[in-house]
C-alpha cells in the first residue's frame, strides 16, 4: 500500500489543536495510537454512531462515539478509520468500558499510518464535556470566518469597480479564505481561463448534489442556468487556516457571476466577430478598419508580420457552438452562411487540429493571408477546398494540395470565362432541361471514369449514365476519351467550383 501523509498543519495562535485538547485535565484523556497527529486542528466535536458518517463531515471534527459504529471485524476497523482520515477527521475518540468491541493491530496500524489520533476517555466523563470545551475555544474562532464571508461578498464590489481578470479574483479569494481554490467541468475540463483544473480528478462528486466533504476541503457545484457548469474545488494546506464551509460556498457563487460574466463577453465578442467576418466577406471595410478590428478580437493585425498570417475555413457538418468550444483556445470570428460556417482565424496548427478532430466534419482552408487583405480570393480558395474535403471523404483540406485546382488563376474574370467557354452550354441546358449533365460527368471523372461505379454513385443505370456523357460531350464539343478533351473539362469544373457557378 502507498504511504499516506497526513497533511502538513501549521496551528496559529488561539487555535485548538488535538494536542491541546487531550491536555485538558478535566478530560482527562489519554493516547491509544496515531499520536505523530496530535498537532491536527480541530474546529467542532460531534457524537456519531453511524459505520459512515463521512458524508455528513466537513473536515476537522472530533468524532466522539461509545463504540457501537466501530465494526468486529480487522479489516472493516481499518476501512472505518480509513474512511474518517479521507473525510479529514481531526480525531477519534472512544468511551471507556462501553460499546467497542476489541480493537485489532491493523486498526491501530492505520492510525499511526494516517497519523490519526485515537482518544479514549473514562465513562464518566460525558461527551457533551468534549464538545463544551471545543466550542469554547473554537469560539474566538468565528470571527473570522465571518470577515472572511464579508470580504468575499465584497468581491462583488472588485468585479463591477476594478474590472479585475479572473487570475487576479481567484488569488485574492484564495488568500482570504485559506483555500487553494481550482474549477472544472463535471467531466474534468477548464471551466474558466486562469484557473487550474483540480490536480486529482477523481475527488471530484457523481453529482452536484453529493455531499461537499472530500479529502482536505470541499467540492461544490458551480451553478448555472439549467444546472451545474461544473464544480469549485477548495483544498487547504497554506499557512492560514480555512475559512470552512460557507466562505468555499460563498466563492462558488462568485464563481458562478465571474462564469455568466465570461459567458456574457463571448457572446458579445461572437456577435461582433460575426457582423465584421459578413463584412469582411462582402469587402465593404477599409484595410486599416480590418485590422483595428482584427486586433481589437485578438487576432493577428501586422500586415508585415510573416508569423501573424491568417486562414479563411469553411466547416461543414458541424454546429456552432461545437466548432466555437473546438477553438475556445484560439482566437476567431466565425459566421453562419445556410449550411457552412465561415472561420477566420490565425494561421496556426492548434487551430488546423482542433477543426480536423471534429467528428464528421469537412472542412477547407485558404491559403495564409495577410491581414487586411481581400477576402474574395480566399474565399474562393475555401470554397474550393472544402468541395474537396466533402467528396474525398477528408476532414481537412487546404487549398493546393488538388495537383490540378493548384494552377487555376485567382483572376475571378478568367475562371468565370474558362467556365462559359468549356461548360456554358451544359449549364444552359441543365437548367433549361432539368437535367444532371454537369453533375453526372463530374461524378463519373472523380470516380477515374469508372462507369459502374459512378452509376451507383448517381443511382442511375450504366446505360443511362452513357447517354448522359455522350450529351455532354456533344455540348461542349470536347471528346472525353482524349487526354486533352478530358483535361480541359476537368480543369472547367475545377473552376466553376472556385467561383460558386457549382455547388
Amino acid at each position: 500500500m502507498a504511504e499516506h501523509k497526513a497533511p502538513t498543519r501549521v496551528t496559529p495562535s488561539g487555535k485548538l489543536t488535538v494536542e491541546q485538547l487531550v491536555q485538558f485535565p478535566q478530560l482527562q484523556m489519554r493516547v491509544l495510537a496515531g499520536e505523530s497527529g496530535l498537532s491536527r486542528l480541530v474546529s467542532w466535536a460531534h457524537v456519531s454512531e453511524l459505520d459512515d458518517p463521512t458524508p455528513w463531515l466537513l473536515g476537522a471534527e472530533v468524532i466522539m462515539t461509545t463504540g457501537i459504529a466501530i465494526p468486529r471485524l480487522a479489516a472493516e476497523q481499518r476501512d472505518y478509520l480509513l474512511r474518517l482520515d479521507d473525510a479529514g477527521v481531526a480525531a477519534l475518540t472512544l468511551s471507556a468500558q462501553m460499546y467497542a468491541p476489541p480493537l485489532h493491530d491493523e486498526f491501530f496500524a492505520a492510525a499511526e499510518e494516517r497519523s490519526l489520533p485515537v482518544l479514549e476517555v473514562p465513562r464518566a466523563v460525558p461527551f457533551i464535556a468534549i464538545a463544551q470545551e471545543v466550542a469554547a475555544a473554537v469560539r474566538e474562532d468565528s470571527g473570522q470566518r465571518i470577515g472572511a464571508q464579508l470580504q468575499v461578498f465584497d468581491t462583488l464590489r472588485w468585479m463591477a469597480s476594478e474590472d479585475l481578470g479572473t487570475a487576479t479574483l481567484f488569488r485574492r479569494l484564495e488568500r482570504l479564505s485559506g483555500y487553494r481554490l481550482y474549477l472544472c467541468t463535471p467531466h474534468g475540463r477548464p471551466l474558466l481561463p486562469d484557473v487550474p483544473v483540480p490536480p486529482d480528478p477523481s475527488v471530484l462528486p457523481g453529482s452536484p448534489e453529493a455531499p461537499p466533504g472530500i479529502p482536505g476541503g470541499f467540492a461544490l457545484p458551480v451553478p448555472s442556468p439549467g444546472g451545474s457548469a461544473g464544480f469549485l474545488v477548495a483544498l487547504g494546506g497554506g499557512d492560514t487556516r480555512p475559512a470552512g464551509l460557507a466562505v468555499a460556498q460563498h466563492i462558488a457563487t462568485v464563481a458562478a457571476l465571474r462564469l455568466a460574466m465570461a459567458r456574457h463577453e463571448h457572446e458579445a465578442q461572437r456577435r461582433e466577430g460575426a457582423e465584421t467576418l459578413a463584412e469582411m466577406l462582402q469587402d465593404v471595410l477599409e484595410p486599416a478598419a480590418v485590422r483595428r478590428r482584427l486586433r481589437r478580437l485578438g487576432l493577428p493585425a501586422d500586415p508585415g508580420d510573416e508569423q501573424g498570417r491568417l486562414r479563411l475555413l469553411i466547416v461543414r457538418e458541424v454546429d456552432d457552438d461545437g466548432l466555437d468550444r473546438a477553438l475556445m483556445e484560439c482566437p476567431h470570428l466565425m459566421l453562419r452562411r445556410r449550411d457552412d460556417l465561415y472561420v477566420l482565424t490565425a494561421d496556426t496548427a492548434a487551430a488546423h487540429d482542433a477543426v480536423a478532430e471534429l467528428r464528421g466534419v469537412a472542412a477547407g482552408a485558404s491559403r495564409p493571408f495577410a491581414p487586411g487583405t481581400s477576402l474574395r480570393v480566399p474565399q474562393r480558395e475555401a470554397v474550393w477546398a472544402v468541395a474537396r474535403a466533402t467528396e474525398s471523404g477528408q476532414p481537412f483540406v487546404p487549398y493546393g494540395d488538388d495537383t490540378a485546382g493548384r494552377w487555376l488563376p485567382d483572376d475571378p474574370s478568367v475562371l468565370d470565362a474558362l467556365v462559359e467557354y468549356v461548360l456554358g452550354e451544359v449549364l444552359r441546358y441543365d437548367l433549361e432541361h432539368e437535367t444532371r449533365l454537369l453533375d453526372s460527368a463530374r461524378t463519373w471523372m472523380e470516380r477515374d471514369r469508372r462507369l459502374d461505379d459512378a452509376a451507383r454513385a448517381l443511382h442511375v443505370h450504366p446505360n443511362t449514365l452513357a447517354y448522359r456523357l455522350r450529351r455532354f460531350a456533344a455540348l461542349t464539343g470536347r471528346d472525353l476519351s482524349s487526354s486533352a478533351g478530358f483535361a480541359e473539362v476537368w480543369l472547367a469544373l475545377r473552376a466553376a467550383r472556385q467561383i460558386g457557378v457549382v455547388d
